[in-house]
Formats: structure tokens, C-alpha cells, sequence
């Protein structure tokens, strides 16, 4: 008689992790017109210009504003260009990106 060794069957459960989000985040200057600042969030992030303002008042005020939170391609290609809007009309206009915790 031939003795048959069996494995006992495990399921592996494959465990897809979301993906670590990160901060859009406007940087306060002194030189950028604020219309222009209200005119770039609107294109770039899609807000309204009651939202756009507030964002602009905000990072004025305290120096910075998170303007939204993406995943990490979105967030910096959003900064990259929202960024390079400035830089085109000679403004020293800055959105940056980190890591939400």
C-alpha cells in the first residue's frame, strides 16, 4: 500500500492596501496677486471662488493652506502645475506636497 502524503489547503488572502495620501499645500508669498491665487485654484482644484478665497485668505494668513489631499501622483502632478501657472505670469507662486499622517 502506497502511503499518500496530503497538504493541508490554505487560502491566501490577498490584502490590497490603499494608497498613503498626500497633502496639496499653498504657500503664502507677498508678490502673487490674490485674484491670480484664486484664479489658479479654481482651474486647478476645481473649487468655487467663495472656496478658492477662503483657501487664499487662509494660507495668507497663517502662511500656508492644505488646498486638498490626493494620492501622491495626483498630488504632485496638481502642485506641479498649479506652480507652473505662476512661474508662466512671472509670479513666485508655491504649492508644495507631503505626506498626510
Amino acid at each position: 500500500m502506497i502511503d499518500a502524503v496530503t497538504k493541508p489547503k490554505t487560502k491566501v488572502k490577498i490584502k490590497t492596501e490603499r494608497p498613503r495620501l498626500h497633502k496639496v499645500i499653498l504657500v503664502n508669498d507677498d508678490f502673487t496677486p490674490r485674484e491670480f491665487v484664486v484664479t489658479v485654484l479654481k482651474a486647478e482644484f476645481r473649487m468655487t471662488e467663495d472656496q478658492a478665497h477662503k483657501v487664499m485668505i487662509t494660507a495668507h494668513r497663517r502662511g500656508v493652506c492644505v488646498v486638498a489631499v490626493f494620492t501622491r501622483d495626483v498630488a504632485e502632478t496638481k502642485a506641479t502645475r498649479a506652480t507652473d501657472a505662476g512661474r508662466a505670469k512671472g509670479y513666485p507662486l508655491l504649492f508644495t506636497t507631503e505626506p498626510e499622517e
